[in-house]
């Protein structure tokens, strides 16, 4: 009696051992574990046209294919990118004596006059003194040694993320080269009394989430193709840059509306002043921009992958910004549609067991 009364309680501290020992590990090994699941990611994303082009010629010469042609393809946008980028963050810099001159002549005199708080005036030269303070603050260096170690720990750090970013394709290419093999080995370790319904579910999973990656890419592009023009046309200067910041994060819903609206109204009041014609055509490129996303590029590019309405959508994205901040909002919607499809299959077996259809409590009442 003894033995059987204390063996499972030892029995399910082990198990919690266990398990707080795993999560222990699991968080120490996060910088280890990151680039692999990165890799993981990226594999499940090139997968596709691996499988397509491996028709055709070996496996790894497809990946290799894969490889080149992205690469091609990254160095010729910032081959065609970076120049225009860099002249438009001139222009953001230089927009800083026109912020401070904003500042000084209408905002500080217009709280001034109307309020009884007096703003202190800012000058660039104040702005280099607050820099400078700040630095000798947060970065003391007693000596020449301190200082060297500072150095080495920047270095040090800055070799690790080389490193990672090193990793991350060569895990990628191992994931990519052996993704059947591996695909295979999952399937076989499932057991056979539950093998068709699993591999049923994790298709319609796959399904919907390679959908909804392909729409979503075309969305962000072509949003930020619609931002971009509009505001160029309207003659703002930072206009390509802020147009094509908010379609790539139109990736998180209406964050890139967000913060390219607010980013494109504060720099038209640097540009035009208080023009209300040009800030009215800014804010109507963004209603045309939020017309197009909601009513032609979703509806025809997404349609209903992800089978949710757009109180669940908003819903999805704060749920996943609360619980794990930004990358939750960046994986609210594809967490979600797989969600969506356990959900759909677990309210399909619900619908077929005795407690929906009520079979128990009318046996019950026949017998009373």
């Amino acid at each position: 009696m003894i033995n059987q009364t204390i063996d499972p309680f030892f029995r399910r501290l082990f198990i919690v051992v266990v398990i707080v020992l795993a999560l222990i590990m699991l968080n120490l090994m996060m910088p280890v574990i990151v680039p692999f699941v990165f890799a993981f990611v990226l594999a499940y994303l090139f997968n596709p046209l691996v499988k397509r082009l491996s028709r055709y010629v070996k496996r790894w010469i497809a990946i290799i294919v894969v490889y080149g042609t992205i690469t091609l393809g990254m160095a010729l946008l910032l081959w065609w990118l970076v120049p225009t980028l860099w002249y438009q963050l001139q222009a953001a810099w230089d927009y800083l004596p026109k912020i401070l001159k904003w500042y000084n002549q209408e905002v500080r005199e217009w709280v001034v006059n109307n309020t009884r708080m007096s703003l202190p005036q800012m000058e660039s030269k104040g702005f280099s003194e607050t820099l400078v303070e700040y630095i000798q603050a947060h970065y003391r260096f007693s000596d020449a040694s301190t200082w060297m170690s500072q150095i080495l720990a920047s270095s040090m750090n800055f070799i690790n993320s080389a490193g990672l970013i090193v990793l991350v394709p060569i895990l990628t290419f191992y994931f990519l080269f052996n993704w059947d093999k591996r695909l295979l080995s999952w399937k076989m370790a499932i057991p056979t009394a539950y093998s068709k319904k699993v591999i049923e579910i994790t298709r319609e999973c796959d399904r919907a989430l390679m959908e909804f990656v392909k729409g979503q890419l075309l969305v962000m592009v072509l949003l930020g193709i619609i931002y971009a023009v509009q505001l160029q046309l309207i003659g703002l200067e930072l206009g390509l840059i802020i147009g094509m910041g908010a379609g790539i994060a139109s990736f998180v819903p209406y964050l890139g509306f967000g913060l390219g609206f607010i980013a494109s109204i504060v720099a038209g009041l640097f540009q035009f002043g208080l023009d209300w014609f040009h800030l009215s055509l800014i804010v109507g490129a963004f209603l045309v921009g939020q017309a197009a996303e909601g009513y032609v590029l979703q509806p025809l590019l997404l349609g209903d992958k992800i089978g949710l309405s757009p109180l669940w959508v908003i819903f999805a994205v704060l749920a996943g910004a609360s619980l794990l901040g930004f990358v939750g909002m960046l994986i609210a919607l594809p967490v979600s549609a797989v969600i969506n499809v356990l959900f759909r299959h677990l309210y399909a077996y619900y619908r077929t067991t005795d407690f929906y259809k009520g079979r128990k409590q009318l046996d019950l009442f026949e017998k009373k």
